[in-house]
């Protein structure tokens, strides 16, 4: 079960998801919000795994790790709070199911979108988002090419019948969810105004 525990939180706050299982992982931790309650209420967590370090989504690291005494998992170690490096097509245990790691830059250097074919699921971050918005670049280490490359790499990787997309911003998506992905990867080609 996987559930988006900034819902409804009206803060500053990347989504933070839970994934229960045989390893509970928080997929970001959100900032501005009390995380640790609502954590705590589903009894905990393994481990938490970052799809990037902006401030939206680990504002709640420090506390999560303190408050559960787990060990945080993203692309960089030398970013603050992240203890243990994920490489690119690593494969990460998220829940009852294992994820490769993709590593696409472009909104931030650390940035990894995590997929698993067997669940059906793409955890996304700030990659993409619902009606093919994408991720901003205008943000330090932002890099437009970069992320219409990182975008088209995901197309290559999911598999067309995805169930699931979980984004960092904005609602999940289990209609058509790559239909999302695609529209990103034609809106992020288009010109500006």
């Amino acid at each position: 079960m996987i559930e988006n525990l900034a819902a409804g939180v009206r803060a500053f706050t990347s989504n933070a998801f839970l994934v229960e299982g045989d390893r509970r992982v928080l997929v970001d931790t959100g900032a501005n919000f009390d995380i640790t309650e609502p954590l705590a209420e589903h009894g905990g967590i393994d481990a938490v795994v970052m799809t990037h370090t902006h401030p939206d989504h680990v504002g709640n690291l420090a506390d999560v790790k303190r408050e559960f005494d787990v060990r945080a998992w993203g692309f960089d170690t030398d970013e603050p709070g992240i203890d243990d490096p994920i490489g690119d097509e690593e494969t990460v245990r998220i829940g009852d199911h294992d994820y490769v790691a993709l590593h696409t830059p472009g909104h931030k250097n650390d940035h990894l979108c995590f997929y698993s074919e067997d669940a059906g699921v793409l955890f996304a971050g700030d990659l993409v988002f619902q009606n093919g918005s994408f991720g901003r670049t205008d943000l330090a280490e932002g890099d437009h090419a970069l992320l219409v490359e990182s975008i088209d790499r995901v197309l290559d990787v999911v598999d067309e019948d995805l169930d699931e997309l979980h984004v960092g911003h904005g609602p999940s998506m289990t209609d058509r969810p790559y239909s999302h992905i695609e529209l990103a990867a034609r809106m992020a080609r288009s010109p500006g105004p």
